[in-house]
């Protein structure tokens, strides 16, 4: 490539984890030089320009000016930045556990450019006051770009469907198992939703007859407290159909834009289909999580590894990993769900549910690209471009002229050991804790600013609210 510059601004590596305080909001011209792109099914070498934060040139032959700072991706992959459209960033209301910052901190570390954040906070986000209330909080804390889903209830839907609807990304519905107030169990409202939403529905699907009876099964046979294994057989594969089919029997009824959340089980799977994504109005999600463990880690890791859905068997994760080549599942986003440790270590039916792992999702889904179990190009897919068409994001979620420069760099032959004193979540532990990664995140670029680089957040300046189009 014909590359010259009077100027040389080199960007050299470093290794450590650190927090720098810097709020530089000063746009820089940053030209990424000989990188493997991974974008839109191709994987192909070439140099991309970021000007004014967005990215205005990709080709093998492009110029810098003197204030361009060259970054010598030769051997590394450049990634379109990772969409996390389910976090629980616990802001309001339970910042003892995370925040906007903290984990929008970890988000970046991760190679996470934008996120959507779930209703059930304290107060829940089930009105147009209480969604303000939180995008003010986002534009105050959160160094990546930032959207929000609202809650349905059994109270609330003329409210909701009054809500201008590119102002947040989804309905999020809990049916069939929810806390606090957020179980809409009323079929009345179930069929108004369904059929008048006019907006993408995501769901949480777990029977709550099913849970229950099998929680007094259970205490019946091994008392109040059991191996956290039993979490997988209180929270079991029926709980999950039996929703998870309710749902898409209403979706198909009214012709509902539905995305079921955090699929766990190889059953499910019978309920969607493999056509190309512009033809689903039904799609599904899996976590990275729910990819990795299986019910064989309940020994080791305990209550750290207990979420809802639960974690099950390694037939249920093979198949997961399986359909995500084969089309039968769209997107993967983490549930990223802080809590206390001391929370989670305690007897069973006392633990909640619940993991962070938005700072190491897109490495435990590279682990299983080294591993031979997917395809780079899906990983890209299912994370970033289907997260932006479904969703409606606009000018994310590609590496294309025009877009936003969301991008992460990826040094494919370095490793990252997870230790305590790498995770920059509030909580300060995760279930991965003790692994050591096949991948390095090297630089997460958030709307053009080099906000994360080898080892270090340097760059806190605050990401966008995002902006949904209605589909």
């Amino acid at each position: 490539m014909a590359f010259k510059s009077q100027k040389t601004n080199i960007l050299k590596p470093e290794n450590t984890y650190q927090v720098m305080v810097n709020e530089e909001n000063v746009n820089t011209t940053y030209l990424i030089q000989n990188a493997t792109i991974v974008n839109e099914g191709k994987v192909f070498e070439a140099s991309l320009l970021i000007e004014d934060g967005v990215i205005t040139e990709i080709s093998d032959n492009i110029l810098a000016t003197e204030e361009t700072i060259v970054i010598d991706a030769k051997g590394k992959y450049l990634l379109p930045g990772v969409i996390d459209t389910h976090v629980h960033f616990r802001d309001p209301g339970m910042i003892h556990k995370a925040d906007f910052e903290s984990e929008s901190m970890a988000a970046v570390a991760g190679g996470v450019t934008s996120v959507v954040d779930m209703p059930n906070t304290k107060p829940q986000t089930t009105t147009k006051e209480l969604l303000d209330d939180k995008k003010h909080i986002a534009s105050e804390k959160s160094l990546v770009n930032y959207g929000f889903m609202l809650g349905a209830t059994n109270a609330n839907i003329d409210e909701l469907l009054s809500i201008d609807k590119s102002e947040y990304a989804a309905i999020k519905l809990f049916l069939g198992s929810s806390t606090g107030n957020m179980l809409v169990n009323d079929s009345d409202v179930l069929d108004k939703l369904f059929k008048e939403a006019g907006k993408l529905i995501v769901a949480h699907c777990e029977d709550e007859e099913v849970i229950n009876a099998n929680t007094a099964h259970y205490k019946t046979l091994y008392g109040d407290n059991p191996h956290p294994s039993i979490h997988a057989k209180i929270r079991d594969e029926e709980a999950c159909y039996r929703s998870s089919e309710k749902a898409i029997r209403l979706a198909q009824k009214y012709g509902t834009r539905f995305h079921l959340a955090h699929l766990s089980t190889k059953k499910e799977l019978e309920l969607l289909s493999n056509d190309v994504l512009e033809n689903k109005h039904i799609t599904a999600e899996v976590t990275p999580n729910h990819l990795w463990f299986s019910d064989e880690d309940y020994d080791l890791k305990g209550n750290k590894i207990r979420c809802n859905p639960s974690i099950k068997t390694i037939e249920d994760k093979e198949a997961l990993i399986k359909a995500l080549e084969e089309g039968r599942i769209d997107t993967v986003a983490t549930d990223h769900a802080p809590h206390l440790l001391s929370e989670k270590e305690t007897p069973y039916y006392q633990s909640v549910s619940g993991m962070p792992s938005i700072q190491h999702s897109l490495l435990m889904m590279l682990e299983l690209w080294k591993q031979g179990k997917v395809k780079v190009e899906t990983i890209v897919d299912k994370m970033c471009h289907n997260q932006a068409s479904i969703f409606g994001i606009g000018d994310r979620g590609f590496i294309r002229e025009g877009y936003h420069a969301d991008l992460v760099l990826i040094d494919v032959q370095s490793t990252t050991p997870v230790l305590n004193d790498s995770l920059l979540y509030k909580c300060k532990w995760a279930p991965i804790e003790g692994y050591t990664f096949h991948n390095r995140i090297e630089k997460t670029f958030v709307n053009g600013k080099l906000i994360y680089n080898n080892g270090k957040v340097i760059n806190k300046s605050r990401g966008n609210q995002l902006s949904f189009q209605t589909i």
